[in-house]
């Protein structure tokens, strides 16, 4: 081929990856637009990950420490809020956490991926996109449809 040639072609394909790189930035925001301006208002420190979660590291844990994996029971204390404040669920004290094991579908999606994150005594708060929580049917009668989750949640300790 020609150099001319080459350069349209060239051209061309960067144009075409250009326009596509916006719709998958796009793709990979999971919050609702409203819930979006809330969370970034009331939270514009957040990290957020590749699926959409968001969070804040509120006290940092044993770094040295390895991340639980799936199969491994963790012990958890956490509180489930809607992005308005409203509580809907915790555990109820530090004598008495959550204990679970992770990939056996008993936590939402957004817990089991968060929770592969942290380090053992780490605390978080975790903002739950709608998908990766209850999503579309909700967890009446405290969560509504498609429902921002917001988490304070420390992950006390894990075995495997």
């Amino acid at each position: 081929m020609n150099p001319p040639v080459l350069r349209r072609l060239a051209f061309a394909l960067l144009t075409l990856l250009g326009l596509s790189a916006a719709p998958l930035h796009a793709q990979r925001e999971k919050l609702p637009m409203d819930d979006l301006e809330i969370v970034e208002k009331k939270w514009p420190d957040t990290k957020r990950t590749y699926t959409g979660l968001r969070y804040i590291i509120l006290k940092p844990g044993d770094l040295k420490s390895a991340m639980p994996e799936k199969g491994t029971e963790v012990t958890v204390i956490y509180k489930g809020m809607l992005l308005d404040g409203t509580i809907f669920d915790q555990s109820p004290d530090a004598e008495h956490p959550l204990k679970i094991r992770l990939g056996r579908g008993n936590l939402i999606e957004g817990w089991e991926q968060a929770l592969q994150k942290m380090h053992k005594g780490e605390k978080w708060l975790l903002i739950v996109p709608p998908e990766m929580a209850y999503g579309a049917r909700g967890k009446l009668p405290g969560i509504k449809r498609d429902a921002t989750l917001v988490f304070e949640m420390e992950l006390v300790d894990f075995t495997k």
